[in-house]
C-alpha cells in the first residue's frame, strides 16, 4: 500500500540559524564557545553567539547567585523574540540553570528554545540508569536539584559533587580545574556509583573528553549538550514542521496586547555578537 503522503519533508541539509545567548554582560565567552560550536556544528548552520547589552555599572560574569540572574531574565526573554521575528530556527539558553527558559519559550515564535540542564539530562538518560552532576560550590546544588526534580530525573540522580571553584575561576587555571573536575569525577563514580557524569555549567567546557577517557563512563559537556539539541531541534523543525506549540499553556499574548504593553518596545537587548557561517 501507498502512504498517503500530504507533507514533503525538507532535506537535512537545508539551511539553519541558530542563536545562542551566553547570559552575562560580559564578551569574554563569546569566542570560545563560539569555537567549540564551529568544531561539531552541522555544515548548514549558521549559528549566532551573542551576549547581553546592560548598560554599566552593571557587570555580570555569571550567574552562581540568585541576585545576579533575576538581572537577567527579562533579557534572556527578549532575545526569544528577537528570534522568533528574525528567522531563527533554534534559540540556546547558556546557562545551566536553564534560566527563563519556560518564559522564552512562550515569545519564541516558531523557534525551538532549549537550555544545558534539561538538554543534557535528555542525552544522559539514554547512556545511563545513575548519573552525578559535577558543580563548582554548594551554592548551586538547591536549584539545580529543583529543575533535575522538574525535569523528572530526580530518581536516577546518584550526586552532587563539588570542586571549590567558582564560575570566574574555570578557566583561569585549567590544569587546576581540571584536576579538582578529576576527584569529583572519580568519587562519584567510585563512591556514589554513578554511571555517567554531567558537568553542571557552560563554562566547565574543555575537559570532558580526557576524563572520558580516563574513567570509561560518559562525561557530557553542558554546551556541547545544549547546542546539539538546539540544532537536532532546529533540524527536526526544518524537515518535518516539529516546532513550538502555540495551543493553551504555550500560547503567547497577542500582538495588540505586546504592543500596548510595550515589553519590547526597545532594541533587543544584544551585545557582542559572534556568527560562525555555514560551511
Amino acid at each position: 500500500m501507498t502512504a498517503n503522503v500530504h507533507h514533503r519533508e525538507a532535506p537535512a541539509t537545508a539551511p539553519l540559524r541558530i542563536l545562542w545567548v551566553n547570559p552575562i554582560n560580559q564578551p569574554g565567552y563569546d569566542a570560545p564557545i563560539a569555537d567549540l560550536i564551529g568544531r561539531v556544528k552541522l555544515p548548514n548552520a549558521e549559528v549566532h553567539v551573542v551576549s547581553l547589552a546592560i548598560p554599566e555599572p552593571v557587570a555580570l560574569t555569571n550567574l552562581e547567585w540568585r541576585v545576579f540572574e533575576s538581572r537577567i531574565w527579562f533579557p534572556v526573554t527578549a532575545i526569544a523574540r528577537y528570534a522568533a521575528t528574525h528567522g531563527f530556527d533554534g534559540y540556546a539558553i547558556g546557562c545551566f540553570y536553564d534560566t527563563a527558559l519556560d518564559e522564552a519559550r512562550e515569545i519564541s515564535g516558531d523557534a525551538v528554545v532549549c537550555a544545558p540542564c534539561q538538554s543534557a539530562l535528555q542525552i544522559v538518560s539514554n547512556l545511563a540508569n545513575r548519573f552525578s552532576v559535577v558543580i563548582g560550590v554548594e551554592k548551586w546544588k538547591v536549584q539545580m536539584e529543583d529543575r533535575i526534580r522538574h525535569y523528572g530525573y530526580h530518581d536516577r540522580l546518584a550526586s552532587f559533587r563539588t570542586i571549590g571553584r567558582h564560575v570566574d575561576e574555570f578557566q583561569q587555571d585549567t590544569a587546576a580545574t581540571e584536576d579538582a573536575i578529576r576527584r569529583a569525577v572519580r568519587e562519584a563514580v567510585e563512591i556514589d556509583k554513578a554511571e555517567a557524569v554531567i558537568l553542571g555549567c557552560t563554562i566547565e567546557f574543555g575537559f570532558y573528553a580526557q576524563l572520558q577517557r580516563e574513567f570509561g563512563v560518559p562525561i557530557v559537556d553542558a554546551v556541547y549538550a545544549c547546542y546539539k539539541a538546539t540544532e537536532a531541534a532546529a533540524l527536526a523543525k526544518v524537515q518535518f514542521g516539529w516546532k513550538p506549540s502555540r495551543r493553551y499553556s504555550m500560547a503567547p499574548p497577542g500582538e495588540e496586547r505586546l504592543a500596548a504593553s510595550g515589553l519590547f518596545a526597545a532594541p533587543p537587548p544584544i551585545g557582542n555578537t559572534v556568527i560562525v557561517p555555514r560551511a
